[in-house]
C-alpha cells in the first residue's frame, strides 16, 4: 500500500522559519524558549543534511531596522538572508512567495512564533495552493494553550498536519543499520544531533 501522500520526501521539502527573531521569540508561553531554540537548531541541521532549502522571515523593526534572527538558524546553515515581510501572512507577501516557488518543492514545513500568526496564516494559504503541509510544534511557540491549539485545529481542517522534529529525523534517516544513516538517527537522541557533519563530509 503506497504511503506517498503521507510520508515526507526530503527531496520535495523546503523549510519556513518564520519570525524567529529577538523581540518576538521571548513571546512564547506555550514552548519554554531554550527547548524552542534546541528544536530550531536540530530542523536547521537536517535542512543541512538532506539539502533542503530554507527561506526565513521576519519583521523589521519599526526604526526600519533588519530583524535579528535567533542564531541557531546560522549555527547550523550560515548566514541567510531575511526576507523582510510586511503582510501577516508571509505567502502573501510577493518576495517570499517567489523564494518558495522557486524550489520547485511542494512540501512546506513551518517553524516559528507565533503559532497563531506566523505558522497558521502561511500554512493555510499554502494548503489552499497545492502545498502538503506541515507544522513543526516543537520549532514553534504560541501566545497561549488555548489559541494555539484553535490555529493547529484550523490547519488540519485546511489539510495541514503536524510533525516533531524527532519524527522528522527518524522518518527521513533511512535504514538505521547503515553507517550513513548515523548523523541522521543522531538527532532522535539526547544530544539532537550535535556535531552532525554535512554530506559532503560524509563523502
Amino acid at each position: 500500500m503506497s504511503t506517498a501522500n503521507s510520508r515526507i520526501d526530503p527531496a520535495d521539502t523546503v523549510i519556513l522559519f518564520a519570525d524567529l527573531q529577538a523581540g518576538i521569540v521571548e513571546l512564547t508561553q506555550t514552548n519554554p524558549l531554550p527547548r524552542l531554540k534546541t528544536a530550531v537548531l536540530a530542523l536547521a541541521k537536517l535542512a543541512k543534511l538532506f539539502e533542503m532549502p530554507v527561506i526565513v522571515s521576519g519583521i523589521m523593526g519599526e526604526d526600519g531596522s533588519p530583524a535579528k534572527m535567533i542564531p541557531e538558524i546560522a549555527q547550523a546553515l550560515g548566514e541567510l538572508p531575511t526576507h523582510h515581510r510586511t503582510t501577516c501572512d508571509s505567502l502573501l507577501n510577493p518576495e517570499i512567495l517567489a523564494a518558495l516557488e522557486k524550489t520547485g518543492r511542494k512540501t512546506l514545513l513551518i517553524s516559528g512564533v507565533a503559532t497563531e500568526l506566523a505558522v497558521q496564516l502561511p500554512a493555510l494559504t499554502a494548503a489552499d495552493t497545492g502545498y502538503k503541509v506541515f507544522a513543526v510544534p516543537d520549532a514553534c511557540g504560541g501566545m497561549s494553550e488555548r489559541t494555539e491549539q484553535a490555529a493547529l485545529l484550523r490547519m488540519a481542517k485546511a489539510g495541514a498536519t503536524t510533525v516533531s522534529v524527532m519524527t522528522l529525523a527518524g522518518e527521513i534517516a533511512g535504514d538505521f543499520r547503515g553507517a550513513e544513516a548515523v548523523p541522521e538517527v543522531a538527532i532522535c537522541g539526547g544530544g539532537w544531533g550535535a556535531g552532525l557533519p554535512s554530506r559532503r563530509a560524509r563523502g
